[in-house]
Order: C-alpha cells, then structure tokens, then sequence
C-alpha cells in the first residue's frame, strides 16, 4: 500500500505542475494508529520509504510520536512541533485528532495536494484512498 500510495502523491504533484526532485512533503503522522504514541509496526514507514525514493524531502510531523524512537526503529528525524513552512504536498497518513482543527492550507503552497490516505477530510483533500 505504501507504493501505491507514494507514486499516487508523486501524480498529484506532476498534475499541480510541481517538480518531484527536491519537493517538500509534509507527511502528518507516523504511529500505528490515531491518538496513540505507538510506532511499532506503522505501515507510514513504508510510505516514507517510497517517497524518498523520487527524491522528495520530507518533514514528518507527529505529536504523538517520541522522535528518539522513531530515529532509533527506524532512523527518521520526526518533529513534534508544528512546522512553520509551506510544502509542496501534504500527506495526512495519520488520523490523530490535532489534525483536525488545523488549516491544512496554511501548510501547503498554492495548488499544493493533500493526500488524504484515512479519507477523513471530505472536501478538504485533494484526493483519498
């Protein structure tokens, strides 16, 4: 599923007229499941591979996540802390319920996707599983 999903972000960012080499992603979630801290077994890992793969630079962002965890399972950098930047695509990949109350828009640059993968934004993302 995580190829899948990745080369499906890869088409949003060629149909938005965007470079893949190099384009920021903001990736919203890495646990296992929503509002839980847990990493162990995520299937995000397997997203976040792929993506590298295109040479896409990307941010991962999980408030519920513990970055030195998720550096020593699986040697990714994650921040806790909201960023403070525009991307070139946003991939919600993670229900957690902070995701909810926040302007995606304020993330992601003009014509920018958001890749709904848990399919909880409605209208919102610019495409879901």
């Amino acid at each position: 599923m995580g190829i899948y999903i990745a080369n499906e972000v890869i088409k949003l960012l060629v149909k938005s007229d965007q470079k893949v080499k190099g384009a920021k992603i903001l990736i919203l979630g890495i646990t296992f499941k929503e509002n839980c801290p847990d990493v162990r077994n995520t299937k995000v890992v397997d997203l976040i591979l792929h993506l590298k793969d295109f040479g896409v630079d990307l941010t991962i962002y999980d408030p519920w996540a513990n970055p030195e965890e998720v550096k020593h399972e699986y040697n990714l950098s994650t921040i806790n802390q909201a960023p403070n930047m525009q991307f070139d695509a946003v991939v919600l990949a993670v229900a957690h319920k902070q995701f909810f109350s926040i302007d995606l828009d304020s993330w992601r640059k003009p014509s920018a996707p958001i890749y709904d993968v848990k399919g909880v934004l409605g209208d919102r993302a610019t495409a879901s599983l």
